[in-house]
């Protein structure tokens, strides 16, 4: 059996952290002299005491490198036990929402998918919409941290191609994981505040361009209002698109670019797939509509790129209505959100770096159906990728599309109609955000769904994030042996 205390320390440090950010909606409720910054106190207090104790009683433990089977329990024990304190301002206050729906909400935010339990936004205290978004910004920080620092380690998902990407590619600038981590958490801050301002200075008030400053950059799509974005329409949208986007670029070039050399962020085919196949669904997009309604250019080009852009990224936001745009939009937008972000992103789903490599060795195994003595090393951006890499994509690929079937039946099971238990598979192992069906209330809440539904749905939005193997590898007897 490995050693949880390293484990349990890290975990306990950074509940108590998160019990710290409970202070900046609870400070902000008291200054507008509503009474439910006591739910924040109390749920600050009850983090910060238990997450210390965690650390306390392991402390003797930290310091020392972690095993893989360790690295394993961190990566899932994080995204567990940080929701579940991050539900509690939820519960011990407005909306006083059940344990399942609080716990759907926290789980959804920490994994940023953006689908909500909650209906009435906009009458909600403005510290829950501000938690609600800190929640999305921190799993957007620690999934980009755990992209690039811990996945490539584990082999996940072909992930073991960026290990040197993390560290070498970045040379003696940034030589170390904890000099990495610091310089994603300065990006992340810079990019947060940049959206702010800008969303400031198009209209939104202070308060709204913060919470979708923190809800964007994080491409988590939590919103204050019911009508999501739709409440900000026009130039709004198009420094979305932007932030959106950015949120779903490497970060690991954006260190780059900081220290200096932009021909990296320029150069990779992740970058340069992801902006050609959000032009091309924009485009197809565009087209139909024009032929199908005629709407005015501007409008129709700002609606599209916007909600294009928030489903392709797995943000979640939108400024219409979804439903109401036909079946080949529909389809164009389930597709985009099965392909999702670049690896060390915030972005989500299966990721564009995998479907480059799923296409290579496409491409590779026809070339030698048509000569089979040939050879033809599989490359990606210039670098051999190994058939270890190969393999982990395909396993990965296939891992994805049993889990959303079986969810999908699963849901189907617990009484959903069928288009609302297929999207809401898709939302929940993608990360998307939205849901699709008549279960489904009018603001894209989900309250109304059975609580089966709701604990189905947090599984999938849980492996989903963690890609899946992260997950699966805890239940396999052999992981547990010394």
């Amino acid at each position: 059996m490995s050693d949880l205390r390293p484990v349990i320390y890290v975990i306990g440090l950074l509940v108590a952290a998160m019990g710290v950010f409970m202070v900046f909606p609870m400070v902000l409720d008291l200054a507008q002299g509503d009474p439910h910054w006591r739910a924040f106190f109390r749920a600050a207090v009850i983090s910060v005491v238990a997450g210390g104790a965690m650390s306390m009683a392991t402390a003797n433990a930290a310091g020392g490198t972690m095993t893989l089977q360790q690295i394993f329990l961190l990566t899932t024990g994080v995204w567990i036990a940080m929701p579940a304190f991050g539900a509690l301002p939820l519960i011990l206050g407005a909306p006083g929402l059940s344990l399942t729906d609080a716990l759907f909400e926290s789980i959804s935010g920490m994994t940023t998918t953006g689908t909500t339990v909650i209906e009435g936004l906009d009458a909600l205290p403005l510290g829950t919409n501000l938690w609600r978004g800190i929640l999305q910004w921190l799993g957007g920080l620690g999934i980009v941290i755990v992209a690039m620092l811990f996945l490539p380690v584990m082999k996940v998902g072909g992930m073991q191609f960026f290990r040197s990407e993390g560290f070498d590619t970045l040379g003696k600038v940034l030589p170390r994981a904890i000099d990495i981590s610091a310089a994603l958490i300065q990006v992340y801050i810079w990019l947060t505040v940049a959206c702010a301002v800008t969303y400031f200075a198009l209209g939104l008030s202070g308060y709204e361009a913060v919470v979708h400053a923190l809800t964007t950059v994080s491409t988590g799509g939590f919103s204050t209002s019911d009508r999501s974005f739709g409440l900000f329409q026009g130039p709004a949208e198009y420094a979305a698109v932007v932030f959106m986007m950015l949120g779903s670029l490497p970060f690991v070039r954006f260190i780059q670019l900081a220290q200096g050399s932009i021909r990296p962020l320029m150069r990779d085919a992740q970058v340069r797939a992801y902006l050609r196949w959000n032009a091309y669904a924009i485009g197809a997009i565009v087209a139909y509509e024009a032929l199908t309604h005629r709407m005015d250019a501007e409008p129709l080009l700002r609606e599209t790129a916007f909600n294009v852009v928030s489903t392709f990224s797995g943000t979640g936001f939108s400024s219409v209505d979804l439903s109401a745009w036909g079946p080949f939009p529909f389809v164009v937008l389930i597709a985009v959100g099965l392909i999702g972000g670049c690896t060390s992103s915030t972005g989500c789903s299966v990721k564009v770096f995998r479907y480059l490599i799923l296409f290579e060795a496409i491409r590779a195994q026809i070339r030698r159906l048509h000569n089979p003595s040939s050879v033809n090393p599989m490359r990606y951006d210039g670098r051999p990728v190994g058939q270890d890499v190969v393999d982990s994509v395909i396993v990965f690929f296939t891992l994805f599309i049993l889990t959303f079937g079986v969810l999908a039946v699963a849901l189907g099971l617990t009484g959903l109609e069928f288009k609302t238990a297929v999207t809401a598979s898709w939302t929940a192992v993608a990360n998307v955000g939205p849901v699709f069906g008549p279960e489904v209330g009018p603001t894209g809440a989900v309250h109304g769904f059975p609580e089966s539904a709701k604990w189905l749905m947090m599984l999938g939005m849980l492996v989903g994030r963690l890609e899946l193997m992260s997950v699966y590898v805890l239940f396999m007897r052999r992981f547990w042996r010394d």
